[in-house]
């Protein structure tokens, strides 16, 4: 089940909504926030929610035993424990099919393949049930005695298969003492709605546009950049619409989730750029991987290395979403060392342009798994091998798409905000007669899309 579904907004959520609400016990919320959202899980993963279930369980059980040995051998020993299962599931799981692959290849042996299938959201859970335990052993954290509480948080629904990460800590306390208040539950569904019009207006349009182009056989140099161009909008406003919703449900249901993006197409270095995208995971990726290991201040350039190829192997097991992170940690490499001062004394524009040239760049890398099609995509792209400049295809698609393509661009800078903000200022009604109108308008413009659009799939639910 997914968020931009007529059978989740018309009939999953109410019913949340209406269970969650009959009773202001807490330990009641919980366990219809366990339920619903266990269901919720079930709905596409009937036989892994055991998985989920059994690592929230170990982690759970480690939990308790680093706070009663803590800063002794024991809280170690739990801690191990924690890294090595659920290290251990997600390696099995997510990475068992392409080791064997390349070990066959490579030795031309005949390993059998496990063939299991990828569990949705196990690389987002993972990542969160360890920020406890890891927490817990730094001191940072403290042992959540309820496993029905740790359940919850570990299952909860609005960020369950595709973030943002959120850490123990941020809902800790809200986990045992939360409240729905109108100022919240209007926010929330204020972002909802426009998470909402995000992915079913602009990233489900752009998808099917640059599917249709990169997917064919007959790539241009102008089609292929106007293929990669609409996929570089595509997964922007696929992510955080599936961001700005999770955090909107988060707030109807009493939890502030952390915000995942920030405008990140508006950046003027590459460093930037991973400030402003998916904060949740590179925030993960430094606090529990790149200070561990020195930071800036031991071997700087080896733990960029480290942490990127980490990064690119996070989002599959593919060899392209390694070159894709090799490619941002040498990106990253030459921002912080050669240029690091030069781009200071570049214009802002210029800045922009070399930012996105690079990021459009990687997601040629990222859209394809198959390395016979990557170099393919990439020879067409810069002209190699006599590839045509364009053709009547191009002209058609990109006259058919260039409302979309400003549309896009419009809505990936703050101007849109800055602009509704700013009326806001001017008139103490204008909010208050705008936005009911402005959400009623958003969702009844998605319901519309929904009941005709067979092009609607959330690209990091396979993450």
């Amino acid at each position: 089940m997914v968020f931009s579904s007529l059978m989740f907004m018309c009939i999953f959520l109410p019913i949340v909504l209406i269970a969650y609400n009959l009773s202001k016990s807490l330990t009641y919320k919980n366990l219809i926030l366990v339920i619903v959202s266990l269901f919720f899980y079930a709905w596409g993963e009937p036989v892994w929610v055991i998985l989920l279930i059994f690592s929230a369980f170990v982690d759970y059980i480690n939990g308790i035993i680093i706070d009663k040995c803590y800063a002794r051998p024991g809280a170690t020993i739990a801690l191990v424990s924690s890294l090595v299962i659920n290290l251990g599931l997600l390696g099995l799981f997510k990475y068992s099919e392409f080791f064997i692959e390349n070990i066959n290849s490579i030795l031309h042996t005949a390993i059998p393949n496990p063939g299991f299938s990828l569990p949705i959201g196990i690389s987002f859970y993972t990542f969160q049930t360890l920020s406890y335990t890891i927490d817990m052993y730094r001191g940072k954290a403290r042992v959540q005695k309820s496993f029905l509480g740790f359940l919850a948080y570990v299952s909860m629904f609005p960020q369950l298969v595709a973030g943002p990460i959120v850490r123990y800590t941020d809902v800790a306390r809200e986990l045992t003492d939360r409240h729905i208040t109108v100022e919240g539950f209007s926010y929330g569904v204020k972002r909802f709605t426009a998470g909402m019009c995000k992915k079913v207006i602009l990233a489900n349009s752009t998808g099917a546009a640059a599917s249709m182009i990169l997917d064919s056989t007959r790539l241009t140099v102008a089609s292929s950049w106007l293929g990669i161009l609409l996929y570089t909008f595509q997964i922007y406003f696929d992510f955080s619409g599936y961001s700005d919703m999770a955090i909107g449900l988060g707030r109807m249901l009493g939890f502030k989730f952390v915000e995942n993006f920030n405008y990140p197409y508006v950046s003027r270095s590459i460093t930037e750029f991973w400030r402003r995208w998916h904060i949740s995971l590179s925030t993960f990726f430094r606090d529990y991987v790149y200070i561990p290991l020195g930071g800036n201040r031991y071997k700087p350039i080896r733990n960029i290395f480290i942490v990127w190829i980490l990064t690119g192997f996070w989002h599959g097991a593919s060899w392209n979403f390694v070159l894709w992170g090799l490619f941002y940690g040498i990106l990253l490499f030459f921002e912080k060392t050669l240029f690091k001062q030069r781009l200071q004394k570049i214009p802002p524009p210029f800045c922009h342009i070399y930012t996105m040239f690079f990021v459009m760049v990687g997601w040629g890398l990222f859209y394809f798994t198959d390395t016979n099609s990557l170099i393919t995509f990439f020879k067409s792209a810069f002209g190699i091998n006599e590839t045509p400049l364009y053709d009547l295809t191009f002209v058609s698609s990109f006259f058919t798409n260039i409302w979309l393509i400003i549309l896009c661009i419009i809505a990936s800078t703050p101007i849109p905000s800055n602009i509704y903000n700013f009326l806001c200022r001017k008139s103490n009604i204008f909010e208050a007669i705008t936005m009911p109108l402005l959400v009623i308008f958003g969702l009844g413009v998605c319901f519309i899309l929904l009941v005709g659009q067979t092009y609607n799939p959330f690209l990091y639910f396979r993450f």
